[in-house]
């Protein structure tokens, strides 16, 4: 086996888990409610504290493993998940839960984009779409697994056992990365950004928390206000700050790179909508239609499925349409399958929605595995690891916005037609909702140049790579 993909493969491990744990908890998630006695929007905090968390520290990732060693950092960052899993798996109110997330979160923030660092210095840019195959095939595979098998966990056995699960893979995990990969680290690291740190992180957190709590009436309407505009305001002095520090921990510069921009800031609109599905989807099945997490489960995961079958075709479609082309039309095309599960009623037949499911999973695979590669086809070495960690906030500040707007676009809906207690149709509309939001992202895809990535896709052009604007 080629040293890239046994490299690939070993850095899925985490992303297996990590992506597991997320879908898993979202289909259990009306059950722990039950269980810690809480409403199921509120217990969204759940999933939302663990990617603000990823928010708050994946910036420090780059800086970290450059400084102590990639495989030191990645082997370390699996432990400190698998911890938080069990510690997860023995909370018994609300606050434990949330905390023990906040924890794993830690692990979280280095180990995905650490180990996405150490592969894209690994292959050459033509082999890059390849190579982000290799390593997202195996990870995908989490949510497949995930949707059932939480449901099965949930409803025969008990839902603590969806974070224990994670024990032995982060031990294999583990073992594997101490084996073979090499500890690759930068010989000549600046120093760390202290400033950038926390204007970027406290901002992150106070705009993010104050998006999620909208409405739920846990703390005073002008504390909620507070928040978003306090988390704003800090999130603005820190885009002056990174204008006048060279080692800003999060390099905005980056963003003078067209594809850059095109695969964060777009690809931040296009996740935001789509993040919102495991959140939507269990809660509409479940509580609107009353299934079981079990029978939900069963369901939901066809959409995983789909985009695991894409992954085998991703690279030659990318090489034949480019960029532009593919991410265009397969914006549109999510969008519209996104605002089709709003039309899903308890009388459609469940073929039907798996063939739903199956299909948007397959087309936002595509889409997720173009916006990964081009958002690094004019980075040069020296500057990905700040890349990664750039790309790796978006995205998770994406699924963490798109559950708070999911959230607020179902308690609105929930108060305008005066519903004592969610029902479906709350559910169902949010779903348009939230497709308007993914729509949008094509706007950005379509101000690409025609050849955008073109030496990342495979057909290299004659003309060079477009230097950032000064």
């Amino acid at each position: 086996m080629r040293p890239a993909v046994l490299t690939a493969l070993i850095i899925a491990t985490a992303l297996f888990m990590e992506n597991m744990d997320g879908t898993v908890l979202a289909t259990s998630l009306p059950a722990i409610a039950a269980d810690l006695h809480q409403d199921p929007i509120v217990l969204k905090l759940a999933l939302t504290s663990y990617m603000l968390t990823l928010a708050v520290f994946i910036p420090a990732s780059g800086w970290v493993a450059d400084r102590l060693g990639a495989r030191t950092v990645f082997c370390s960052a699996i432990a400190v998940f698998t911890l938080g899993s069990m510690l997860c798996g023995a909370a018994d109110s609300l606050s434990t839960l949330i905390a023990a997330r906040v924890f794993q979160g830690l692990g979280g923030a280095m180990m995905v984009p650490v180990g996405r660092l150490v592969l894209l210095r690994s292959v050459p840019k033509s082999e890059m779409v390849n190579s982000l195959a290799y390593l997202t095939v195996p990870a995908l595979i989490g949510p497949v697994v995930g949707p059932p098998l939480g449901g099965f966990i949930t409803t025969y056995f008990h839902w603590r056992w969806i974070f224990w699960i994670n024990v032995p893979i982060g031990v294999i995990g583990i073992a594997l990365a101490l084996r073979f990969i090499h500890n690759i680290r930068e010989q000549d690291v600046g120093p760390f950004d202290f400033k950038g740190f926390a204007l970027s992180g406290l901002g992150l957190l106070s705009l993010i928390f104050g998006m999620t709590i909208v409405g739920r009436g846990l703390v005073p309407p002008l504390a909620v206000a507070g928040l978003v505009l306090g988390g704003a305001a800090l999130l603005a002095l820190y885009a002056a700050h990174a204008r006048r520090e060279p080692n800003a921990i999060l390099d905005l510069s980056l963003l003078n790179f067209p594809t850059f921009f095109a695969g964060v800031v777009g690809g931040f609109l296009f996740r935001l909508g789509i993040g919102a599905i495991p959140f939507l989807l269990p809660l509409l099945l479940q509580i609107g239609f009353g299934l079981s997490p079990f029978e939900s489960g069963s369901l939901t995961f066809a959409a995983a499925a789909g985009a695991m079958a894409m992954k085998f075709s991703a690279s030659t479609l990318i090489r034949r349409f480019g960029f532009r082309r593919i991410l265009i039309f397969n914006g549109l095309l999510s969008a519209v399958f996104l605002a089709s599960y709003g039309l899903v009623q308890a009388s459609t037949p469940h073929w039907l929605l798996l063939a739903g499911l199956l299909a948007g999973g397959f087309f936002r695979s595509l889409q997720f595995t173009a916006l990964n590669a081009i958002s690094y086809a004019d980075v040069d070495s020296a500057r990905m690891s700040r890349a990664t960690s750039f790309a790796s906030v978006s995205q998770q500040m994406s699924s963490a916005v798109g559950v708070a707007v999911a959230a607020a676009s179902v308690e609105s809906l929930q108060w305008a037609f005066g519903d004592a207690q969610l029902v479906a149709r709350d559910m169902e509309c949010s779903f348009g909702v939230v497709a308007l939001v993914t729509l949008s992202s094509v706007v950005l895809f379509m101000r690409l140049r025609p050849d955008a990535g073109a030496e990342v896709s495979g057909a290299v052009t004659e003309e060079p790579a477009p230097a950032p604007a000064q």
